[in-house]
This record gives C-alpha cells, sequence and structure tokens, in this order.
C-alpha cells in the first residue's frame, strides 16, 4: 500500500522553509497529496500513520553517478596511478560473471535504498543496472558504456551500444529511464563520440561522459602526451586530433554536450571550459569524495553554481570511496565551496534532480511530485539547525526510505 502518513519532528522540503512537527500525506498513486505542520495535514482513515519524534523527514536523495555493477569490488585508490588504477578495476571486472555482475547491481541498489537514495544515474557495461532498477519499480536512468578508442572501431562499436541499448530497453518503465555513455576521451576516439552523440540526439536518449577528471587525461588532449598517450601509441592508436584542447573543449568540438549532456566529474575547468558548458546547458555530478581519494584536485565548484550549471552529487563506486554514502559527499563538498547545510542538503536532492531533467517529479516535498521521501535520526544537538543535525547523519541513521510512497527500506 502506498498510501500513509508520515508525521517527524522536522519536515526539510527543500522547496520551502524547514517545517517543525511537520507531517505527509501520501495517496494511493505514489504521489504527494499535502505536506505541512502535522496539525494541518489530514489524517484519513485506514490509512498507516508513522511518528518519529526524534528524526527529520526529506526527499530521497539523488545520486548523479554510481558503478552499481562494481558492489563489492573493493580496491585500493592510493596505491596506484589512476591510469592503472583504471587497468586494474578492468582486470578485476573481467573476472565477473553476468550473474555476478546482476547480483552486484541489485546489492548496490538495496545498498542506495539503506542510505536513502531514491534514485540514480548509474553508468556500467553489463546493462545489469537497469534491470535491477526496473525489478525493484526504481528511478533512475542507467547509461550504456561504449568504448573504442581507435576511429577504425566506429562502427563496430556504435552497432554493439545500440544492439545493447536495444535489448536493455525491456527494462525501461515509467521510472526507469536508459541513456548512453561513451565513456571517456581516453577509451573513446572522436569520431565514436560524434556518431553516438548524433544518434543520441536522434533518439533522444541522455548521455553521460566522464570528462576532466584527471590531470593525465588533460595532459593527453592538451599535448598527446602522458600515460594515456603513451598506452594508446603502444596499442598502435592514433592519438586524437586535434591537440591543444582542453577536455571539455574537445568534447564540444564533437558536438557531445547540450541540456541532455551529464558531465562526470569535470574538475580540469578553465574560465572557457564554464562558459562553454554553461552555454550548451550541460549538467556536472560532482564526486568529491573519489576526486579525494585519487588526489584528482578541487573542481570550480562556486563557479559552476554561479555559472547557473545544473549540478547534483555522486557517490561514484565503491572501487573509489568504499561505501555509498551523499550525505558524507555533501560534507566533503563543504570543504570547497561555502554552502549552508540547506544548499547541501538541496544539492543531494532537488540539485540531482535538476541535473538530471527529472526535477518536476522529484527532489523535493511538493505537492503533486512523487513521495520520494526519507526519514533520518537526529543527534541530540544543540544551536544546530535541522539540517546540520540531517547532514551529520549516516547511512545507519536512515529510518525510512520510501520511493512513490512504497517502503523500500527497512526491506521487509
Amino acid at each position: 500500500m502506498r498510501a500513509r502518513r508520515l508525521a517527524a519532528r522536522w519536515l526539510l522540503p527543500i522547496e520551502g522553509q524547514p517545517i517543525e512537527h511537520g507531517a505527509l500525506l501520501v495517496g494511493d498513486d505514489g504521489r504527494i497529496v499535502a505536506v505541512g505542520p502535522e496539525m494541518v495535514v489530514p489524517r484519513p482513515e485506514n490509512i498507516p500513520v508513522a511518528e518519529f519524534p526524534d528524526a527529520a523527514i526529506l526527499p530521497g536523495l539523488i545520486n548523479t553517478h554510481t558503478h552499481l555493477e562494481l558492489t563489492g569490488l573493493a580496491e585500493p585508490v592510493q596505491a596506484l596511478e589512476f591510469p592503472d588504477w583504471i587497468r586494474r578495476v578492468r582486470q578485476v571486472k573481467s573476472t565477473r560473471t553476468a550473474s555476478e555482475y546482476l547480483d552486484a547491481a541489485r546489492q548496490g541498489l538495496r545498498d542506495c535504498f539503506a542510505a536513502g537514495v531514491t534514485t540514480v544515474a548509474d553508468t556500467g557495461d553489463s546493462g545489469t543496472v537497469i534491470r535491477a532498477l526496473s525489478e525493484s519499480d526504481g528511478s533512475g536512468i542507467a547509461y550504456q558504456e561504449v568504448f573504442g578508442p581507435h576511429p577504425a572501431q566506429v562502427d563496430e562499436s556504435l552497432a554493439n551500444l545500440q544492439q545493447r541499448v536495444e535489448k536493455s530497453s525491456e527494462w525501461v518503465t515509467g521510472r526507469v529511464q536508459i541513456g548512453v555513455s561513451p565513456h571517456a576521451p581516453y577509451t573513446v576516439s572522436g569520431p565514436l563520440f560524434r556518431a553516438v552523440g548524433d544518434w543520441a540526439r536522434a533518439e533522444r536518449i541522455p548521455v553521460a561522459v566522464h570528462i576532466a577528471e584527471s590531470t593525465a587525461e588533460a595532459q593527453f588532449l592538451l599535448a598527446g602526451t602522458g600515460p594515456f598517450a603513451d598506452a594508446w601509441l603502444a596499442r598502435g592508436i592514433p592519438l586524437p586530433p586535434p591537440p591543444g584542447k582542453t577536455p571539455v573543449a574537445w568534447l564540444g568540438n564533437h558536438e557531445i554536450l547540450s541540456e541532455h549532456t551529464l558531465c562526470i566529474h569535470a574538475i580540469q575547468v578553465g574560465p572557457e571550459d564554464l562558459e562553454l558548458l554553461a552555454q550548451s546547458g550541460a549538467a556536472v555530478a560532482h564526486c568529491p569524495l573519489s576526486n579525494l581519494a585519487h588526489g584528482h584536485g578541487l573542481p570550480p565548484l562556486q563557479s559552476f553554481l554561479d555559472a547557473g550549471i545544473r549540478v547534483g552529487l555522486g557517490t561514484d563506486s565503491v572501487v573509489s570511496v568504499g561505501r555509498l554514502d551523499l550525505l558524507a559527499e555533501a560534507r566533503a563538498a563543504a570543504r570547497i565551496v561555502s554552502l549552508d547545510a540547506d544548499q547541501l542538503l538541496e544539492l543531494c536532492t532537488l540539485g540531482g534532480a535538476r541535473a538530471l531533467g527529472i526535477d518536476s517529479e522529484t527532489g523535493s516535498l511538493v505537492a503533486g511530485k512523487w513521495a520520494d521521501c526519507i526519514v533520518v535520526r537526529l543527534a541530540p544537538a544543540a544551536n544546530t539547525s535541522p539540517a546540520e543535525r540531517v547532514l551529520a547523519a549516516s547511512p545507519d541513521d536512515v529510518l525510512l526510505t520510501c520511493l512513490a510512497g512504497r517502503e523500500v527500506h527497512p526491506s521487509s
């Protein structure tokens, strides 16, 4: 049963001020009927009622970048340089069977629910996450990865991508979308980027790309040197022309940037790149803890926000961060940008929904939107706002996660 009434010490709608002693009424269709002070929200008979006197209700968190198929593959990050680490992850991935990938995706989604995440934007190669999302009646975008660094691979890589998207389309539902992800400039040729972009526009498929993540990537595109260039030359792959382009400018040259593009990481970004991102309407998935773990540096997060670029927070994979904890990502983002707790929570919720283009349906507690909400235990604290107390919480403090009014954590 989706209809329910929730009440708590605090309710944080995100769009609107925190409500002390607030309540939320969910209809049979899984959408929000009413939200407001506890004494004002209706009390229909014959629906479940739950009260949380020491907790806060807020929208479900939006994780704008995950790799749920990698759940369970914990690897040390600091021990390897980034290109070597990527090769190591690929080696470890090759040991998994199709059924193991599906088990990992399902477990990863359960972990997300347990951490208060109700929507994910996932990139992966196995095609299992979209199935896990669909089976769970979930919410999110599963971006199918495509690789092909040699220009001679364009036709084969594009055809393979199209076949895999068609196969995965059986799992597309109302709230589960499919996207495509030309992985990164060091794994995808310029002609393949352009071909994928053309096809995605024609089919109205969203695109996600890892971009401007490491100095090695920037070195590769700016000068045609460094570990990625060495790897291409060793495999007989021609270096990408023309040199002298930043990663973001390189994407622009290959017409991959649009309002339907999610730029993952976007750390090595200068003023001209910022202008290009803003003009294109592309969004950014910011993954603070992964960036710190790999030593990639700090993105111009404040500049993104000042430029009106849509930004959401992501965890990246357990291979990088160990535990998928979006509130910890928000705390890490606070080291980069001067935002208060309310603004940081917005990055985790409505900001992520805007980045994915689904803010009319989720991301805040507003009548008519899906009842994606969580209840978070509040530790006793003096002289701190409810948002600050929520921000200090961990996944262990998530008491309840509802997706369209349906309880997904704790699982029955």
